[in-house]
């Protein structure tokens, strides 16, 4: 089995380097995951600086980015805007796993009408545009942070549940499943110790790499539109958005910020393609 594994490891890894884009991609994300963490001891301005006697200034040695409308350093705004970015993508992506893990083991063990019943309604949430129920959320109880997560990831779990409940299915045929069936074990110990478990692989796959790109596409997409992070925070999506309202006399405030967006998605995409 470790030999299988290590073999596959290997011809992942070797796929990876192989394809110049997708190795490219990998580095950058990791870079922006350590540029994310460590922010605040390597931008080059404190984030709540800002100077008013500045104003709006274009790239130049002391502000490579640029200054924003309040005299605030781009470049700084923008590494701190990628750790929310970052935060939103995997948190709401860990609450949408919790959620399709235990909908979907539920629903393949249990089997029969249970089964029909809860996939029936995971079928009927696809339907629905759920950019019109996270804005209802958002409008409803507020504009904050932890709410953004919950409501992004309440709504990103559908496709995880489908690939837990398949893994779950498949293995409650399995001998040690059925053998624990038959030596009286709970169905709470058979879920928790036996099927999460062994299920979980391919969904933990699935979520780091599919929805986060969704995810920070969807928070730049509700910031834009004033839903999402408020100041004095900062995020990319609300950045394009303080830079779109400027764009024809401040054109970095909008360029900078887009650009970094869109680079980061792309490559993230690329990744998952691979």
């Amino acid at each position: 089995m470790n030999t299988v594994e290590s073999s596959l490891s290997k011809k992942a890894f070797e796929r990876l380097v192989s394809n110049k884009l997708s190795l490219f991609g990998g580095i950058y994300i990791l870079l922006l995951i350590v540029l994310a963490i460590f922010t605040p001891l390597i931008a080059p301005y404190d984030y709540a600086y800002q100077d008013l006697n500045l104003g709006p200034s274009g790239p130049s040695a002391e502000h490579l980015l640029g200054t924003d409308t309040l005299g605030r350093d781009l470049l700084t705004r923008m590494m701190y805007g990628s750790r929310i970015s970052l935060m939103v993508g995997f948190l709401a992506t860990m609450v949408a796993l919790v959620i399709g893990v235990l909908w979907g083991t539920i629903a393949g063990f249990a089997g029969g009408r249970t089964d029909a019943i809860m996939m029936r309604i995971v079928d009927v949430l696809y339907g629905i545009p759920f950019i019109i129920l996270i804005i209802l959320l958002m409008v409803m109880f507020g504009r904050n942070l932890v709410l953004l997560f919950m409501a992004i990831g309440a709504v990103e779990w559908l496709t995880m549940s489908r690939i837990v409940r398949s893994q779950v299915m498949s293995l409650s045929q399995q001998e040690f499943v059925l053998s624990a069936e038959a030596m009286g074990v709970s169905k709470k110990d058979i879920i928790s110790r036996h099927l999460i478990p062994n299920a979980i692989g391919p969904v933990i796959v699935y979520a780091t790499l599919n929805p986060v790109p969704q995810i920070m596409l969807l928070e730049a997409f509700l910031s834009f539109l004033g839903l999402g992070v408020q100041a004095p925070m900062s995020s990319w999506g609300l950045l394009i958005r303080d830079g779109a309202v400027s764009m024809e006399e401040y054109w970095w405030l909008l360029i900078f910020p887009s650009l970094a967006f869109s680079l980061t998605f792309s490559l993230l995409i690329s990744l998952v393609m691979d």
